[in-house]
């Protein structure tokens, strides 16, 4: 009976040991932004996009019609056992353009900059609801005009 309590308790005790590692924090990071000391060759009214390309790279993100800014965004999540993962860290640079491609302005924000924003879903009614699939591919068998058949 030793042998077999001895190994209940390892055996207990490991399972500890898992389900403590198990509950651990991971932690993720997505998008990419520049570094202070790269955005600092970055110059306002005299630096191109050309330039800015050079110094920090081009981003993941332009603006949407003009293309006057570009948008530079990273994130880190924290994961913990089963729960959703939290968005914990966010860092936006916004680099905008003049007309001539000159920059105009470099911004930095932060997660407690940002507002949630609820996007529209513009999804087109369709007629058939409550209906089964097979009476929508039934339902149009009476329909059919044998006279409009031969005329065609």
């Amino acid at each position: 009976m030793g042998r077999l309590g001895n190994g209940i308790r390892r055996g207990v005790i490991l399972l500890l040991a898992v389900s403590l590692v198990a509950c651990t924090a991971v932690y993720r990071n997505h998008g990419y932004v520049p570094r202070d000391e790269d955005l600092e060759k970055v110059v306002v009214g005299t630096s191109t996009k050309q330039d800015v390309a050079n110094y920090v790279g081009r981003p993941s993100s332009m603006g949407l019609l003009t293309g006057a800014g570009w948008y530079y965004v990273g994130s880190r999540f924290r994961n913990y056992g089963m729960r959703e993962p939290q968005e914990i860290e966010r860092n936006v640079v916004a680099i905008s353009f003049d007309d001539q491609g000159i920059v105009e302005n470099v911004e930095h924000f932060g997660l407690e900059d940002g507002k949630v924003i609820v996007l529209s879903r513009r999804v087109t009614d369709s007629n058939i609801k409550g209906l089964s699939f097979l009476r929508q591919l039934l339902g149009n068998i009476g329909n059919l005009n044998a006279g409009q058949l031969l005329n065609n």
